[in-house]
This record gives C-alpha cells, structure tokens and sequence, in this order.
C-alpha cells in the first residue's frame, strides 16, 4: 500500500503532515492529485483508445496480411508504431504536467530583453518568434537601360508577333535586320 501521509510527532495534534517536508516522491498518489480532473480524465480516455485502436487495427491488418494481401503486411507493423507514438505522447503531457514549475533564479538579470543575449521566456505551446527582425537584401532596379534584356524583350515580342516561328527563324530575321542597316 503507498501512503499518502505519514504522521509525525510534530503533528500530534491529529492533522496528517508529511515526514518530507511537503515534498511529494516518485510513486506516491500526491503527486498525481491534479492528473484526476475532467480535462485530464477525457485525455487519459483519449489516449487509452487511442492506442487501443491502432493496436485492433494491427491486429486487423495482420489477419488480412495472414489471409494473402501483401499490402497489408507493411500496415500491420505501423499500426503498433502508431499506438507506440501516441503512448509516448501520453507519457510525455502526464510528465510535463507532474513536473512542478521552476521558480525564477534570484542571481539571474531582470529578463527585460535590453541585455545583450537576453532572450524573453516562452511559454509552451507560444508561436515561435525570431528575436530581431529578419532583414532581406533587395536589389533595386537598374536606372539604365540593359541590352540584353531589351534583346530578349524584343525576342519575345517577335515570338507574339509570329506564333509558328522558332528560334532558327529568328536568327534568319535578325540577320536579315542587320545586313539592311
């Protein structure tokens, strides 16, 4: 049996103390007093059949592999990988959950962000931010006029201009251009 409180001399006067000093030890019912309340009870039934139901739909996929379907072999092995996944999820809230918050350290600078290296404390489940401002070089138009690009703008053009015509074609227009010139 686990005890949940343990009375000390100094606690004669009939009400229950504990000899720890109020600290709760791994594997005692205290510490997971706050694991019982409505929200957590429907995550427990959640992930209970959760895993319940990957681990069925294992089952199901091995009696359909073991009756000739070769696709179902592959299924039977990641279904128990699901359930898997979704205990260590479990395991993983009920751990954060049990664990208690830490207090703030009282040698440490006021977390104000003006400190070089400061960086502002998250809570779990906050968006990620970027700490300083994420800056993109852009460079700006060219004030004058580019040859190669008016080539290829004159290029195009000539492709709207004659939509059967290849780049041979132009070459033979372009030719024909500059021996007129």
């Amino acid at each position: 049996m686990i005890p949940l409180a343990v009375v000390t001399p100094a606690t004669a006067g009939g009400t229950p103390g504990r000899a720890d000093g109020g600290r709760t030890r791994a594997g005692t019912l205290v510490g997971m007093k706050g694991l019982w309340t409505p929200a957590w009870i429907a995550r427990h039934v959640l992930a209970l059949v959760a895993i319940a139901g990957c681990l069925a739909l294992g089952w199901w996929q091995f009696s359909r592999a073991s009756g000739g379907n070769t696709l179902s072999w592959g299924y039977t092995f990641e279904w128990p990988v699901f359930a898997g996944f979704f205990a260590f999820l479990w395991f993983r809230e009920v751990q954060l959950a049990r664990r208690p918050p830490r207090p703030p350290a009282d040698d440490a600078e006021p977390d104000d962000g003006a400190g070089p290296g400061a960086r502002p404390q998250r809570l779990p489940g906050a968006p990620v931010t970027v700490g300083r401002p994420v800056r993109i070089a852009v460079a700006p138009p060219p004030d004058e006029d580019d040859p190669e690009l008016d080539a290829y703008n004159d290029y195009l053009a000539w492709l709207a201009a004659h939509p059967g015509a290849g780049p041979a074609d132009y070459r033979r227009h372009q030719s024909k251009q500059s021996s007129t010139k």
